[in-house]
């Protein structure tokens, strides 16, 4: 057996390590891949193959260049069934809190709340597509990508369209005392999935990108609470439309990653 370390310069978060995932997914050579997404490393397991394995990974644009091949020693790989409940854990307090933002945020008429919504909603669909996928087939797992991918997309394009609605209207103010609550439950929430994820110990690429995913979405919930904080001082909603904005094109980001995935 070989092993090919790749470096991916465009790979930073978990979108990227499943778009990866899924090009690698039918070539039968590869054994195990083993992502360093802090260090933007990928490491290949295989049995010869490695110009096909190399070709598919520069399909995918993600800036790659193949820096070693040697021959390995490491013969088995096993998955922690742990992670995967820990990742469970993960993704539902993201769904739940997706539909508690999407409610509240509607409510309370604050688009940076539906937003953050949105953004709970993307991680639960990379988390998901992960866990739901495994050991599916690779027909199964790109109708998987493909679906939620342009779900996500659809509710973010929308999203967008209501910031510049709302701001060419010049509506009422969203109830910023709503936002800054939600928000920073959002953010208690995106904490303890923190601390669950740090308390597992654990070196592993997919484990160490949920832990910068969940990062990502605390300083996103603390730029929501700014917003809230900013629309009651200076009783204007654009502060809050500016914050929709901006988490709606991250979001829309995500689902193209994702919709990567698919193809």
């Amino acid at each position: 057996m070989e092993k090919t370390i790749f470096k991916i310069t465009k790979m930073d978060c978990p979108s990227e390590e499943n778009l990866i995932r899924m090009k690698l997914d039918g070539i039968s050579g590869i054994k195990n891949l083993d992502f360093d997404i802090p260090n933007r490393k990928l490491t290949v397991f295989h049995n010869e193959q490695i110009d096909q394995i190399e070709k598919s990974i520069k399909e995918l644009n993600l800036g790659s260049k193949r820096l070693t091949t040697e021959q390995a020693d490491q013969i088995e790989f096993t998955e922690n069934s742990n992670q995967k409940k820990l990742l469970w854990s993960v993704l539902a307090i993201n769904f739940v809190f997706f539909i508690i933002e999407m409610t509240t945020g509607l409510i309370s008429k604050s688009m940076g709340l539906v937003a953050d919504s949105l953004d709970m909603l993307a991680d639960s669909l990379v988390y998901g597509i992960s866990l739901f996928a495994v050991g599916g087939t690779l027909t199964r797992k790109k109708k998987v990508a493909k679906l939620a991918g342009y779900f996500q997309m659809t509710l973010a394009i929308i999203g967008f369209l209501e910031v510049v609605r709302r701001f060419i209207a010049n509506e009422e103010l969203p109830d910023f005392s709503t936002m800054i609550v939600v928000s920073i439950l959002a953010l208690l929430a995106n904490a303890t999935c923190l601390y669950l994820l740090q308390k597992s110990k654990s070196k592993e690429a997919h484990m160490q990108a949920s832990m910068i995913f969940t990062s990502n979405d605390i300083i996103i919930n603390s730029g929501v609470i700014l917003a809230g904080l900013l629309v009651n001082w200076l009783n204007s909603s654009l502060p809050d439309l500016i914050v929709g904005a901006v988490v709606f094109v991250i979001v829309i980001r995500g689902a193209i990653q994702i919709l990567k995935l698919g193809k």
